[in-house]
């Protein structure tokens, strides 16, 4: 009750709150960041920690968040998690999250904001309505390749629940704990999040600036990604298989039929042919639908034992705070 009352007095809310955030070469995208969205968590959490995760990086990122954090007194504890090399967008987030503390997390992969601060704290009302996932979705993929990996994703998705092109989000420790209770490692966890059988809600929001572009390493992060996703939560690789196999079934049967009308109709025909094509045809039959078979073991193998969290922090620097 006294939490309440203090909550009611001051205007900010009593739940203590982390926001895990992502950084690798962000430059002085860290400093708009801190003003426009950590400025929220300034202004309406009593309680919040701030948990950064350096994946590797190697310009002025860290730099400029010491500067700004010596010029800009935070009440909140703010910790870098080291990484010990370049783990990538996922697993740096695994870490960050694993280490944050808060009731509920923030989690945010980018600090290029390219939308209103405001949806910071709408995540956090919709999450009291009853939600443990609330995720802040633009509009619109902007890639052509994200919207057709998204369409393919859930069309032959496991789950139920879809995905989308999710800016941030904010995870209830229940959410954390459930993950941790089934002893995954999440190698992406927009689905793992989807699949866990909790409430998750979305708030769309219509971008208010450009956001900034990435560069290669982290292109090629997200094709390996996409193609892990597709691996680990869908059937479309079985799909794949088992139409191919069809379409040499039926390749087979055609030649089949057509080695049996010549026989019977005396026709002229190369000798050899007919066998070589049809050893090819039953052949090519026999690989995908081994391949079927194959997939299909791996795909429970990996639900049996899936993986275990993999991730290596050098160090954790508290660089502000209490």
């Amino acid at each position: 009750m006294v939490g309440n009352n203090k909550m009611r007095e001051n205007g900010k809310e009593n739940k203590f709150i982390s926001a895990v955030v992502y950084l690798h070469n962000e430059g002085e995208a860290v400093r708009d960041f801190f003003d426009r969205v950590i400025a929220v968590f300034e202004a309406n959490f009593e309680r919040y920690e701030i948990v950064c995760v350096d994946d590797g990086c190697t310009d002025i990122t860290l730099e400029v968040l010491r500067e700004y954090l010596e010029t800009h007194p935070l009440k909140a504890m703010v910790s870098v998690v080291h990484m010990s090399f370049f783990h990538g967008l996922e697993s740096a987030m695994n870490a960050g999250r694993d280490l944050a503390i808060g009731d509920f997390v923030y989690e945010f992969d980018s600090v290029n904001v390219d939308y209103d601060p405001k949806l910071v704290l709408e995540t956090y009302h919709r999450m009291l309505e009853g939600n443990d996932i609330v995720a802040a979705t633009a509009g619109r993929a902007a890639r052509l390749s994200s919207r057709i990996f998204y369409a393919v994703y859930n069309q032959t998705s496991r789950g139920k629940n879809r995905i989308g092109a999710e800016t941030f989000r904010l995870v209830s420790r229940r959410a954390i704990n459930r993950i941790k209770a089934m002893g995954q490692y999440i190698p992406y966890r927009k689905a793992v999040y989807a699949g866990c059988g909790l409430s998750k809600a979305e708030v769309c929001y219509e971008p208010v600036r450009q956001k900034r572009q990435h560069g290669k390493q982290r292109a090629g992060e997200r094709v390996s990604l996409a193609l892990d996703s597709f691996i680990y939560f869908t059937n479309v690789l079985e799909h794949l298989s088992a139409i191919l196999c069809i379409v040499f079934l039926l390749f087979t049967v055609g030649v089949g039929i057509y080695i049996i009308r010549d026989y019977l109709m005396g026709g002229q025909i190369v000798e050899g042919w007919l066998s070589t094509m049809g050893f090819l045809t039953f052949g090519f039959f026999g690989v995908f639908a081994l391949l079927t078979l194959t997939l299909k073991y791996l795909s429970v193998i990996l639900n049996l034992i899936f993986k275990q969290q993999r991730y290596l922090i050098a160090d954790i620097e508290k660089v502000a705070g209490k």
